[in-house]
């Protein structure tokens, strides 16, 4: 890569280190007061203020890092190569300072809490850390070719690769959680929560037991899919205007 891409991935990447290791930080206050003998599930009733705040704290996350994504580029393919390569790097360094503070997960297949947006996203920690690799290879491969000069556009066919298996990604991460709280209650209950006290009892009681490794695995093959054909492509196009130059 030339400078002009390496000096922004240096400052995106350091910032998204830095993220991370806020995030760990408030999740140890958080599991310091209502974890002390150690994270687990069932999960510990939260009261409704904590519950907004972690609400509002990850949407703020997102927008942090949507925003140095957009500052790092003019190119709205390197905006978004920049956003999901902050977003992965965040995400691994989460778990990073989580297992050099608090010697958790305690391997890569401990279960977590990922996400409460929408609804609750429970899954092994090594599956989001999948998911954070294909990201980093995926904006890698744009900003290589993007400093190149050549058009790194991703076309149709590759964002319904990319799409599909991200909507199977999240139905792994949410199936089982989902199931259990539609059992009970319907769905308007569950996003307003506060309508019926004992939507919370009932969701801290929840154990998860299974994961959609097959749905899960299909989704991530796909975005691996999608990748590899990008970068075939952006390969083919470097060397069409590579042979081209060299005919003039």
């Amino acid at each position: 890569m030339k400078n002009k891409t390496i000096h922004p991935l240096l400052w995106v990447t350091l910032f998204s280190i830095a993220m991370g290791f806020f995030e760990s930080a408030v999740v140890i206050y958080l599991r310091t007061i209502y974890y002390p003998e150690g994270f687990v599930f069932p999960l510990k009733l939260m009261s409704h203020e904590i519950i907004i705040t972690e609400a509002f704290r990850e949407l703020a996350t997102m927008i942090m890092l949507l925003g140095i994504g957009l500052l790092a580029a003019k190119k709205a393919s390197e905006r978004f190569a920049y956003f999901i390569y902050s977003f992965a790097i965040w995400d691994i360094f989460y778990y990073v300072f989580l297992y050099f503070i608090l010697g958790w997960p305690s391997s890569l297949f401990t279960w977590d809490v990922l996400f409460i947006i929408p609804l609750t996203w429970v899954g092994p920690v090594i599956a989001p850390v999948i998911n954070s690799f294909m990201m980093i290879l995926l904006a890698l491969f744009i900003l290589k070719y993007s400093s190149k000069n050549i058009c790194t556009k991703i076309i149709l066919r590759e964002w319904a690769l990319l799409i599909s298996g991200s909507l199977l990604v999240l139905y792994a991460y949410t199936e089982e959680y989902t199931n259990y709280m539609l059992g009970r209650f319907n769905l308007s209950e569950i996003i307003d929560y506060t309508s019926n006290p004992n939507v919370l009892k009932y969701a801290t009681s929840f154990i998860p037991v299974y994961f959609k490794w097959a749905f899960f695995m299909v989704g991530a093959t796909l975005h691996l899919i999608g990748i590899i054909h990008y970068y075939y492509r952006m390969k083919k196009n470097a060397g069409l205007i590579k042979e081209n130059n060299n005919a003039f």
